[in-house]
């Protein structure tokens, strides 16, 4: 029973380990899709690894757009295959490519747009916008105008300062800024400079257009109620979503509302007030304002630093405070111990006063021995020696007499301690 059992696990731990080994050969043998594919490396990926970026972008954008930002209770993020996705060079200008006029200009519908198209057939999006401060709510949109079919080539059109300003307003960087910071989006495979505010049918056939990608919102302008309408009636307009939070005017926004700060900080790092057209008496303002905000800061600084000396302190005082308790709890004892009612010092005065009883006390002989009786002797006496004591008066008597008393008293005292040790 137990060898058939044995068997069975090498078997199956065998078949495991065929499967693990077709499994790594497979994924070493599928080309790595990437969420990017320019015009010139698509022509080298597979439709179906191009059909599975797409789709992998497309959950992915979906997931961002559908939670904002925000992961939800539960989620657990995705993991991808570690790959080098990204460009070496920015995309190219529009007018730097060779012409496509030898090919005839044939739309994709929508249908085949979404099923896939060969490699050397890219579907052709077109995006277009003002693209100022360029920002992630810019490379979002181009994201999803990038993933809308599986095999696309992204053409971002950026208008030109002239008619910006003309129709839309001023702009805090100019075309050329504008141009080359959309160049260096990975999305976008091929920029159009000075790209017209109303898309036209000659401009639809030079670019070889298929569809137009924009956020579904009605754009209202250059006299019209939506630039856009005569793309959507015929059925080229792609919609993608905006992303919340996040625009050119809300950047400018934060900065007037917080323009003080911004102007401070540019003439820390050097500006002058000349080049931030700042006046004489505001630049002194904000000078000052620095130098109270840094004592400000010392101040606070200062206060951190005290709050820590006093925490410090209250340790080492909570230190100290239990040792003072702990040695005069020990000092308290010794001192019990030596002067207390029962303590040493007690014991020493009794045994040594024992001893001075005893030094002083005479022996008394022992009542087995026998006495032997002395005759009295015979006194002589010359008359002329015998002196007749005076008489003794009767407060003298009473001394005598108290001091007998006293002494028999001490003496019956320690006779008792005595009986007492004993």
């Amino acid at each position: 029973m137990f060898l058939s059992l044995l068997s069975c696990r090498i078997i199956l731990f065998k078949r495991g380990n065929r499967y693990l080994d077709e499994v790594l050969q497979e994924d070493r043998m599928e080309p790595h899709a990437s969420p990017h594919t320019s015009s010139h490396a698509s022509s080298h990926a597979s439709s179906h690894a191009s059909s599975h970026a797409s789709s992998h972008a497309l959950s992915r954008k979906r997931r961002r757009d559908d939670s904002n930002g925000e992961r939800e209770e539960g989620d657990v993020a995705a993991k991808y295959k570690r790959n080098t996705v990204a460009l070496r060079d920015p995309a190219p200008y529009a007018d730097q490519l060779v012409l496509l006029e030898d090919r005839p200009y044939k739309r994709v519908s929508m249908e085949e747009a979404r099923k896939g198209t060969p490699p050397d057939r890219p579907v052709r999006v077109y995006a277009d916008g003002i693209f100022d401060m360029f920002h992630s709510g810019h490379a979002r949109a181009l994201m999803q105008a990038k993933d809308l079919f599986p095999n696309t080539h992204l053409i971002v059109g950026v208008c030109s300062d002239e008619l910006t300003h003309k129709l839309k307003g001023f702009t805090v960087m100019n075309e050329e800024e504008r141009y080359d910071a959309v160049t260096h989006c990975r999305y976008v495979d091929e920029v159009v400079r000075n790209a017209p505010w109303t898309l036209t049918p000659d401009f639809l056939t030079t670019h070889r257009i298929d569809f137009v990608a924009h956020d579904d919102i009605p754009y209202s302008s250059a006299g019209s109620d939506d630039v856009y309408k005569h793309i959507k009636d015929a059925g080229m307009f792609a919609p993608t979503q905006r992303t919340e939070g996040i625009s050119t005017s809300d950047i400018i926004t934060r900065i007037v509302r917080d323009y003080d700060v911004y102007v401070r900080r540019n003439l820390q790092r050097g500006y002058t007030a000349k080049e931030l057209n700042v006046s004489f008496i505001n630049e002194k303002k904000y000078h000052l304002q620095e130098r109270v905000d840094k004592v400000k800061q010392k101040v606070r600084d200062v206060e951190e630093k005290s709050k820590e000396f006093v925490q410090k302190v209250e340790e080492k005082s909570i230190d100290l405070i239990q040792k003072w308790e702990e040695k005069s709890r020990e000092f308290i004892g010794n001192f019990l111990q030596m002067f207390g009612p029962e303590g040493a010092l007690k014991h020493m005065l009794k045994e040594g006063k024992g001893r001075m009883l005893q030094a002083i006390s005479p022996r008394h002989s022992p009542s087995s021995s026998p006495t032997r009786e002395r005759s009295p002797s015979p006194t002589f006496r010359l008359p002329f020696f015998t002196k007749t004591s005076p008489p003794t008066s009767p407060r003298a008597k009473r001394m005598r007499h108290d001091i007998t008393t006293h002494g028999q008293n001490i003496s019956e005292d320690e006779e008792d301690e005595e009986d007492d040790e004993d």
